[in-house]
């Protein structure tokens, strides 16, 4: 092997292992491959819980494993499946015995970027959502010390042993479940290879009117994005989520009277309020809003077009659109551009967790 040879080969040591070390690659069959994170702020880890290769190993396998169910008939992936972008295609998601829970199950993809979490805002870090399944009766129905001991019966203390040193806790199994869902980054977009590259032709002149619609509309009041040219302090990332709460009035025109953000607060202003998603892969996430009642993308639209369903508390930032029937189709092509390059990716993820 010559110099020039020697020196790209460590190189590319340095570089897998700095990616390993912030959650960028993924490991298919001990090979570690670059994660699509263009457009997306590096991935952060708590100090309690340092991202590492055996603990988003183990965390994939679990998540995957209906086992954690106390039926043995749910995974994780039931309500959080690649093939919809880490989302639920039915309205609520369903547990065990067909039980039926009360909202829509929110992508995991980016999730290592989102704060709070879940609809209400009712937890704040992914170790402490891992174990929220476990304790619903609609969920896995799995006290986390009953799951405790069936793990260590279906023969994975030795996992555990590996990527923390010790056998299976409560403790070490949000941790694996959270360190794999913030290797979970799905970025380079079509948009993000158009806003951040400069690369005009990888979104079409649909998409691009609609990026316009979508500014002169005001969405990214809530679904930020620091536009370059147009924001004096122009990020190098979009997460498309202000990570608030705001009523849209969604559901109240028949009847659906979930508090929202008001079951964690109890404060009356905060009745009807909702966590803002995300908007990236958004075309994956069908059915939407947290009671998974607009169909397509287009439904969506239309409630934004209309000012939202009154209420008490709507928020004061919606007001009618009056959207052309263009405008909306643009708008649509727009939010369709928001999905990942590397989307197709993620369908080997159950595989890979068979595998180890």
């Amino acid at each position: 092997m010559n110099e020039r040879m020697l020196r790209r080969a460590r190189f590319t040591l340095v570089l897998v292992f700095g990616i390993m070390a912030v959650a960028g690659s993924r490991s298919v069959q001990g090979v570690f491959v670059t994660l699509r994170t263009l457009g997306l702020p590096p991935v952060i880890s708590p100090p309690d819980n340092p991202i590492t290769p055996a603990k988003v190993a183990l965390g994939r396998k679990l998540f995957f494993d209906k086992r954690l169910s106390s039926d043995n008939s749910i995974s994780c992936a039931t309500c959080h499946d690649p093939g919809y972008g880490f989302s639920d295609p039915h309205p609520v998601s369903v547990g065990i015995k067909g039980r039926r829970g009360e909202r829509n199950s929110h992508t995991v993809l980016n999730i290592a970027f989102m704060e709070p979490l879940m609809w209400d805002g009712r937890v704040t870090t992914l170790e402490e959502q891992s174990m929220l399944p476990f304790l619903s009766p609609s969920e896995f129905d799995l006290p986390p010390e009953q799951a405790v001991i069936k793990l260590r019966r279906q023969g994975y203390s030795d996992l555990f042993q590996q990527a923390f040193g010790e056998d299976v806790t409560a403790n070490n199994l949000a941790k694996a479940l959270a360190a794999y869902q913030r290797s979970l980054v799905a970025g380079d977009s079509p948009f993000d290879r158009y806003l951040f590259q400069k690369d005009i032709t990888a979104i079409s002149p649909e998409a691009r009117r609609g990026f316009n619609v979508f500014l002169e509309a005001k969405c990214d009041a809530c679904h930020i994005i620091m536009t370059p040219g147009l924001h004096p302090f122009a990020l190098k990332h979009v997460v498309f989520t202000d990570g608030k709460f705001h009523n849209l009035g969604v559901g109240v025109d028949k009847g659906n009277k979930d508090p929202g953000r008001y079951d964690v607060t109890r404060e009356s202003e905060d009745w009807g309020r909702f966590r803002t998603p995300t908007l990236r892969n958004v075309a994956l996430t069908a059915p939407y809003f947290h009671d998974g009642s607009a169909k397509t993308l287009a439904d969506v639209i239309e409630l934004y077009d209309k000012g939202g369903n009154a209420n008490r508390n709507l928020d004061p930032t919606l007001r009618p659109l009056k959207l052309s029937a263009q405008q909306k189709q643009d708008l649509v092509r727009f939010l369709e551009s928001l999905t990942s390059s590397g989307v197709a990716e993620f369908s080997r993820e159950a595989d890979l967790a068979n595998k180890e």
